[in-house]
């Protein structure tokens, strides 16, 4: 039953109160009011060539969405101008993972791609792990192979053995898993900060995960090592002999290159990406994103915009201010209406459209390529337009200068083209390439949003300070509401750094949990040829060249996985960077880094205990015999 007062001119009465929306919902609002209020006193918005409405459709339970979706295809023949739009529907849980569209028509991609591809690598590093258990447990069998043969004498079968070794393997999982789940607990504040989600953990659901995994990686981890224990023959092993580890030393070999084959995959995708964010965020946006301020515009502001602009410039701390119709990095309208002579027959060019004053260009950074800016004021420029140089390419050739452009879509006739300025990054600037741009000079439709540039050096918080008291003077029933563009420009990479930042977090447990399972096949491998290490410092081999000697068969398998991993990670990041407008090339010398990085690595992870085997007194090691 109460009043309240909207854009301090009409006054509407409270008839409901929502509960709050949650803050991951993709609607958001404060308020809601009848759409006929609001669409009757903008006639624009009754046209069936306006696309900037969004349109919500409730379904009946049991109709297929499919069926109606067909239909809705081709329902706006007879109604829209252009028979170039169609009406598609799009779920409301398809929303945030399945948001991906080509000409018109859902993808079913989106999110759900990053989804999938960290689920995937998350069960890569837990198969990276059972890759250190099978390793681990094969390369200590000589150690259990005298147990076995005892069993077996005692009338154990095989059966049971496969059963003894893939508990052993199963209780160790579990206690992992137990121990997983604390981790989680304790990180997952962490995680929540670093992703901007609030995920919570105990659903009987991530519990039954967490049993699954246990015992899918106790079976895996457990399943070679069982089997390959259990073979042992009795006879062999009880008088003496070695159990035969041929077999089992290729397949730890082979296991050894399938670890860091993918630790060197990640490596080089981890930079790739990296390199890709950064690529985009850096490159020339056409525009200064830097020091530029955009404010709502409220009140009086646009009505008396010169005077505003006049007394912002007159504070010192301003260099320049203009009013525009959109936010500057954000889509805008858009037609294909827009036709010029020599423009190629039937080609379908769809050209964004903008709305500014006067001193637009400059105060937003924008470079005149050729011809002029707009007047002073607008004076005389309510027909001259400037266009972005692809548009001025898609013209033909010579200076598109002074030719004419037909835009009775957009309410004239016949525009002048006065001025060319440089192509400019807007929309999705990560994976899109943005369209052509035709600037309009129309004072009195340029209305939403005032962008001012303080001069260099000025101190922000006073240049706010002084800004705030104009615009308070011209809408003083508003608050002051304002937004840096580079900010709102980061914000438009907010999921690629973010995957940026989990490639580097998932390609760095890749190489640690690699490195921990090479730690202790070194371990063992140095323990393995204590004598021979002996033998040798005998001979009078040096402590550097029997630590080459331990370490050369391990680097050999390092080199191996990176020519593996070359080929694999090219694969995935070339269709990867396929989705970018504005993408990098893939670079050799990224595959390299990865690869030294990697051999780096596995050096500082043998060299320890292969320089302690080679620092043993020979007396020590040679007296068991």
């Amino acid at each position: 039953g109460k009043t309240v007062r909207i854009n301090d001119k009409t006054d509407c009465q409270v008839t409901g109160v929502l509960k709050d929306l949650a803050r991951n919902s993709t609607l958001q609002f404060e308020w809601l009011r009848p759409w006929n209020n609001f669409e009757s006193s903008r006639d624009y918005l009754k046209s069936w060539n306006n696309f900037g409405v969004a349109t919500y459709v409730e379904l009946t339970p049991k109709a297929d969405v499919t069926a109606i979706g067909k239909k809705l295809w081709n329902y706006l023949e007879g109604y829209s101008d252009n028979n170039n739009s169609h009406l598609s529907l799009l779920a409301m849980t398809d929303w945030r993972l399945y948001d991906g569209f080509r000409n018109g028509q859902p993808t079913g991609e989106g999110r759900i791609t990053y989804v999938r591809m960290f689920s995937i690598i998350a069960l890569i590093i837990i198969v990276i792990a059972c890759i250190n258990f099978m390793n681990l447990a094969t390369a200590r069998s000589n150690r259990q192979s005298k147990e076995v043969g005892v069993r077996k004498v005692l009338g154990a079968g095989k059966g049971s053995l496969v059963g003894r070794f893939m508990g052993e393997s199963l209780l160790v999982s579990v206690m992992a898993t137990l121990i997983a789940i604390l981790f989680t607990v304790i990180c997952l504040p962490a995680f929540n900060g670093l992703t901007g989600k609030e995920l919570e953990f105990g659903t009987p659901l991530h519990l039954g995960v967490f049993a699954a995994i246990a015992v899918v990686c106790g079976l895996l981890a457990g399943s070679y090592p069982s089997l390959y224990l259990s073979s042992f023959k009795p006879i062999s092993v009880l008088k003496g002999g070695k159990s035969k580890t041929g077999r089992a030393t290729v397949v730890r070999k082979g296991l050894v290159v399938t670890q860091f084959s993918v630790s060197i995959a990640l490596i080089i995708c981890t930079i790739i990406i990296l390199q890709q964010v950064n690529h985009v965020k850096k490159r020339n946006l056409g525009f200064d994103k830097n020091n530029l301020i955009e404010i709502d515009v409220r009140g009086d502001v646009a009505k008396h915009f010169q005077s505003v602009q006049q007394e912002l410039i007159a504070t010192g701390v301003v260099e320049n201010a203009s009013l525009a119709d959109h936010a500057t990095i954000e889509g805008g309208n858009n037609s294909r209406g827009f036709s010029w002579d020599g423009k190629e027959p039937g080609k379908d060019v769809r050209i964004s459209y903008r709305i500014g004053t006067a001193d637009f260009f400059p105060t937003l950074g924008m470079k005149i390529k050729e011809g002029r800016g707009f007047n002073a004021n607008g004076a005389g420029d309510s027909l001259s337009v400037v266009i972005t140089d692809n548009l001025a390419k898609l013209m033909g050739n010579g200076s598109a200068v002074g030719k004419i452009i037909d835009a009775r879509d957009f309410g004239y006739e016949k525009v002048k083209v006065v001025g060319v300025v440089n192509d400019f990054v807007y929309g999705n600037a990560f994976s899109q390439q943005s369209d052509p741009v035709i600037f309009f000079c129309l004072p009195g439709y340029a209305d939403q949003f005032l962008y001012v540039r303080p001069k260099a050096g000025t101190d922000l918080q006073t240049a706010l300070s002084k800004i705030e008291k104009v615009i308070a003077k011209a809408a003083p029933a508003y608050p002051f509401t304002y937004r840096f563009v580079d900010d709102q420009f980061n914000k438009f990479f907010f999921n690629e750094v973010l995957i940026g930042k989990i490639a580097r977090i998932f390609a760095g447990l890749a190489i640690l949990i690699s490195c921990l399972g090479l730690f202790g096949l070194a371990a063992y491998t140095a323990e393995q040829r204590t004598r021979e290490i002996g033998i040798r410092k005998v001979m009078g081999a040096s402590v550097s060249g029997i630590a080459a000697l331990l370490s050369k068969d391990f680097l050999k398998l390092v080199l191996l996985a990176a020519v593996v991993a070359f080929p694999l990670a090219w694969f995935f990041m070339d269709n990867w960077l396929q989705d970018y407008a504005y993408r990098v090339s893939i670079q050799w010398w990224v595959f390299i880094a990865a690869a030294s990085a990697a051999v780096v690595i596995a050096v500082a992870t043998i060299s320890s205990h292969a320089i302690r085997a080679a620092l043993v007194n020979p007396v020590k090691s040679l007296r068991t015999e």
